[in-house]
């Protein structure tokens, strides 16, 4: 019998804010340039959560430029910040479905 020597860690969910530019099909407003999306997404650590968010937005015909984690849920209350409850109730559901949740949108214009 082998065993598996490292032990499963623990998803976690991380906030990430991600820049994306434009792209046919990409469904932001006509007349934006680009967008910040804030996002909630699971992973073992910030690097899986950062490659998973950007896979899907790429399927969702998004084009990211960058991204800029936030940290846990625990990181960012540690560092003074007040999280409401349906913040809160969107990291649970992206940890409990393994998921990426955009939380919100925000279009840029010129």
């Amino acid at each position: 019998m082998t065993e598996d020597p490292k032990p499963k860690r623990p998803q976690q969910v991380y906030s990430l804010i991600v820049e994306v530019g434009r792209k046919t099909g990409d469904g932001l407003p006509p007349k934006a340039t680009g967008a910040a999306l804030l996002c909630y997404a699971s992973g073992v650590d910030e690097a899986e959560a950062v490659r998973e968010t950007v896979a899907i937005l790429k399927e969702a015909e998004m084009a990211p430029l960058e991204v800029q984690g936030l940290g846990t849920l625990e990181d960012r209350m540690k560092g003074g910040e007040e999280i409401d409850q349906e913040e809160q109730f969107l990291m649970e559901r992206a940890l409990r479905e393994n998921s990426v949740i955009v939380a919100e949108i925000t279009p840029f214009f010129d």
